[in-house]
């Protein structure tokens, strides 16, 4: 029902940017909140930055506070992350995600293929 398809990722020296973009699709899609998670190899997924499905609520996780921005452009379906100062332990597989929980208390979640990124010393 809901696709989301990754890019962005790629190899940057630290303290240099990158913007990942999450095109969604699938029926209501806009509807939902989305969000950004990261995983490094051997290690669990963890949360990065969240956003409201109107945009105007966000969340991020202490450790990319004030250097990481997530937006969503509802006319392009997109959510993005600007990560900016860059660092070699932000080094990870990011997921693109897409959450809603339904009237009945159900939760609909969805997940994108990933998008590596390396930041280099």
């Amino acid at each position: 029902q809901v696709q989301l398809v990754e890019s962005g990722g790629g190899l940057v020296q630290a303290g240099g940017s990158l913007r990942l973009s999450c095109k969604a699709s699938g029926r209501t899609i806009s509807s939902y909140a989305m969000g950004w998670f990261r995983q490094a190899p051997g290690k669990g997924r963890g949360f990065v930055a969240a956003i409201s499905y109107s945009g105007v609520n966000v969340g991020y996780a202490d450790s990319v506070k004030g250097r990481f921005t997530i937006s969503r452009d509802n006319t392009k379906i997109t959510v993005y992350l600007q990560m900016n100062s860059l660092k070699p332990e932000d080094t990870s597989v990011y997921y693109c995600n897409a959450y809603m929980v339904l009237a009945s208390g159900a939760a609909l979640d969805y997940w994108g293929q990933g998008t590596q990124v390396t930041v280099s010393s």
